[in-house]
């Protein structure tokens, strides 16, 4: 499929469910419907659409893959309400919204413009859309990887004893940056904020902030409890890095673990079993299969190893039960590789698989790839080295 179908897809999906249409105005909606994120109404029907840009028209227009002539300057939800859907003629009264994300004033807003509607949530039918992911976004997604591996390189070249997780996390996003990291990564979630990404050392692999459900550093205060500290990393310690990038909408995420002179052996153990589930979940997954027998699979895995106990451990009895996400226009997107996603990988998927293990007695290791999945095989699209790294 190529990127000017996408709206045609969600004009058979708002058919089949008798809306009247869609109104979407999320940035990472938009971006993906027509090419640009500047502020904007997306409104679809079902024969036909127009993007009402709020602002920064002058932009979208040179950024859009759309059709020109769909792409109106407009600001005011009102006038969108009295030129398209006052007078439309059809029989429901219903608009598809991302309900997931609009605020109780921006809900209260649509209603009082829209008082004949009624608003129901579109986002799980784009979300699920989105999975399946069209060439150009492969090939966006693979530029995400190449930027993201500057951050190993870089690893590679500032850890030393001494230095601290601050400088080492720092040394990571300056080589992400020049090579085109934009800054920044999206997660569809309300009041959701971490650091660049987490990083964590020693002592502090043990601690797990509720913020990301994931080995998450300490950060540097309360206020953001995720990410690098000023703690300085001493040798023999296993390092986490875990600092995803974001580039020309997409995103990469990858999790190596280091070691600075040799690793102890248990650790070297333990990192050698996770990989090996790794690769068996790389070489097993196929398209129709459901996220939740990945997860058991992963699981009996391990159960086979004999690892069971550190696999997906938190320590003080918690567990997690994801194996990991789904990725794209959004670092965290379905599908989820979990014990409760009961939905179906298909071909064309990406796939970013978390894992980590920990044991209370010699320490946390973590891996973390990105799978594009095909019938015909699985491609890892994340470059680093996957082995453990002893610097």
């Amino acid at each position: 499929m190529e990127p000017q179908d996408r709206i045609r897809v969600l004009q058979e999906k708002i058919c089949e469910q008798n809306l009247a249409g869609a109104l979407l105005l999320y940035s990472r909606d938009v971006l993906y419907y027509t090419g640009t994120a500047q502020p904007s109404y997306l409104v679809v029907l079902p024969e036909d659409y127009f993007l009402f840009v709020r602002s920064g028209f002058d932009f979208a227009v040179n950024d859009v893959f759309i059709e020109k002539d769909k792409i109106k300057e407009e600001r005011k939800l009102g006038n969108i309400y009295e030129e398209i859907f006052s007078g439309l003629k059809t029989g429901s009264k219903k608009i598809g919204t991302e309900l997931d994300i609009l605020t109780v004033e921006q809900f209260k807003n649509f209603k009082d413009v829209f008082p004949d509607y009624d608003f129901v949530n579109i986002s799980p039918t784009v979300l699920e859309q989105r999975k399946r992911k069209d060439s150009s976004e492969i090939d966006k997604i693979k530029v995400a990887c190449d930027v993201v591996h500057k951050g190993h390189e870089a690893v590679l070249a500032t850890l030393r004893e001494g230095i601290t997780e601050l400088e080492l996390a720092a040394a990571v996003e300056n080589a992400h940056r020049l090579a085109g990291h934009e800054g920044i990564f999206f997660i569809r979630l309300p009041d959701f904020f971490m650091s660049r990404g987490p990083i964590s050392s020693g002592s502090n692999l043990f601690k797990i902030s509720g913020v990301v459900y994931t080995i998450t550093g300490v950060g540097l205060s309360p206020s953001v409890p995720a990410g690098p500290s000023r703690r300085k990393i001493s040798r023999g310690e296993p390092v986490i890095v875990d600092i995803p990038t974001f580039v020309d909408g997409y995103h990469a995420d990858q999790t190596r673990t280091y070691c600075l002179g040799k690793a102890d052996e248990k650790i070297k153990t333990m990192y050698d079993n996770l990989k090996d589930i790794a690769d068996h979940l790389i070489d097993s997954i196929k398209p129709g299969m459901k996220c939740s027998e990945i997860y058991q699979m992963a699981i009996e895995k391990s159960k086979e190893l004999k690892v069971a106990e550190a696999f997906l451990n938190f320590g003080k009895g918690r567990r997690s039960r994801l194996l990991g996400h789904g990725i794209g226009l959004e670092l965290n997107e379905p599908p989820i590789p979990s014990a409760y996603d009961h939905s179906e990988v298909a071909d064309d998927y990406v796939i970013a698989l978390d894992m980590h293990m920990m044991d209370e007695g010699a320490g946390v290791v973590k891996l973390e790839d990105m799978i594009l999945i095909r019938q015909g095989g699985n491609e890892i699209l994340t470059r680093s080295p996957r082995e453990l790294c002893e610097i």
